[in-house]
């Protein structure tokens, strides 16, 4: 008995008192938010064990003595955000392009102004950046995002189409993997275009038969990534690549129908990936076929608002169809979002989202799309990653756009940001 009493008071024990709305995301419904009103809750290192009222949660706990004791009165409790389509690492900027692009897009004035743009700006900016450089650059990002409530994140490569440069993207994954309280699940994401000056053939076959087996060996990414549409890769090549990252246990995820479709939903949906980012131009007929494979559709709205989209994804047609759906900042140089929370208000007014099924996106439709079961939801034995949100009703933070609503950062148990601040470590 005496063991078991030192057992328990080794632990890290936390309760979360009296939310005046906990969104546990418990639900099969893409507007369940999992609603339990004057909430509580109870952590043991880094899992929750016990969701609901007062008397439930105290039970569960047992002896009180030593417990930590946060007051969520007057606030809302939610799970940690799930941001599971990035492109965080890059180098440099591309603000000149976006500026000139505000008012004047045609690709003849940026050229006579000498600022290079697109995919391959990002390229070459990314290559010529020292990887200690690269990870400062990226870590300010990454803090930003985790005291807005983000707690995992994807975190893509794709701006060097090279070995060594999409290599060092992925090495900047693991080094901030280390220092930051954030879970960064890396994605290879070699098909995002190809080397400059080769045929895309050619490209193909190093991919297949250099890179991937490279990234795969090293274990440098969980997820195998391609960009399909016109002028890029077809959903044919596609096929070949994700086919052979399979081949080496990498999870298929896809680009898909941003500005053209030319059948990577198809491919999505007949392959049963993981997930498609963008869907922009995602045929009505292709939507159950995702359903029914379990692909999570994920909408980007801070793409769609940075380049003015020409054609918004229309999340509502996928909602309706009951496809599991995510939210996702696809922070990178030509839409540097960093706030989750800012994407909850641009998917309610701009891409069909309700307040609850945008929440329910951002934190159980990430979490899915990452093929992550233990997070997104606030349930007993799920990891204990929840934010405390300074706000009466989870709808504020859709209403009340443009200021920080996140209080307090919780990862695995662990309170790690406090308005607006990461608590560092202590030294050991």
């Amino acid at each position: 008995m005496q063991a078991k009493e030192q057992n328990e008071q080794e632990k890290r024990r936390l309760i979360i008192e009296d939310a005046a709305q906990m969104l546990t995301m418990r639900g099969e419904s893409n507007h369940d938010v999992g609603m339990v009103e004057h909430g509580w809750l109870y952590i043991e290192d880094d899992r929750i064990k016990a969701v609901g009222s007062r008397e439930e949660v105290e039970k569960a706990a047992g002896n009180l003595e030593g417990v930590e004791r946060i007051s969520a009165a007057g606030k809302v409790v939610m799970p940690g955000f799930v941001d599971c389509h990035t492109h965080v690492v890059f180098g440099g900027s591309r603000v000149a392009e976006y500026a000139v692009k505000l008012t004047d897009p045609r690709p003849e004035t940026l050229k006579k102004l000498g600022i290079p743009t697109g995919i391959y700006a990002s390229v070459n900016m990314t290559r010529d950046t020292p990887v200690e450089v690269l990870a400062n650059r990226t870590e300010r990002r990454m803090r930003n995002m985790v005291v807005t409530g983000t707690t995992t994140i994807e975190s893509k490569s794709g701006y060097g189409f090279t070995l060594p440069s999409e290599m060092k993207m992925l090495e900047v994954n693991r080094l901030l993997s280390a220092t930051l309280p954030l879970d960064i699940v890396p994605t290879f994401l070699g098909g995002h275009g190809w080397a400059e000056g080769k045929s895309k053939e050619w490209y193909i076959d190093q991919l297949c038969q250099e890179m991937i087996p490279q990234v795969a060996a090293f274990r440098m990414a969980s997820f195998n990534d391609v960009w399909v549409d016109e002028g890029n890769y077809t959903a044919a090549e596609a096929e070949r690549i994700l086919s052979c990252g399979v081949d080496h246990g990498l999870i298929p995820s896809i680009h898909a129908d941003c500005y053209s479709d030319i059948g990577a939903t198809a491919l999505a949906a007949e392959m049963k990936m993981a997930n498609a980012g963008h869907l922009n131009y995602t045929p009505l007929s292709v939507m159950p076929k995702l359903r029914d494979a379990g692909v999570v559709g994920v909408i980007l709205p801070g793409t769609d608002f940075a380049v003015k989209h020409p054609h918004v994804a229309n999340a509502r047609p996928m909602l309706d169809c009951g496809m599991t759906m995510a939210l996702a900042t696809n922070c990178n140089p030509g839409c540097w979002m960093e706030s989750m929370q800012v994407v909850l208000t641009l998917a309610c007014r701009q891409n069909g989202f309700s307040p609850a099924e945008a929440f329910r996106a951002a934190t159980y439709g990430g979490a899915r799309a990452l093929t992550l079961d233990d997070r997104g939801v606030l349930d007993v034995d799920k990891v204990a990653d929840l934010l405390i949100l300074d706000v009466e009703t989870f709808e504020d933070v859709i209403y009340k756009f443009g200021r920080n609503h996140v209080q307090t950062v919780i990862k695995k148990g662990k309170v790690v940001a406090r308005d607006g601040r990461i608590l560092e470590s202590e030294p050991s």
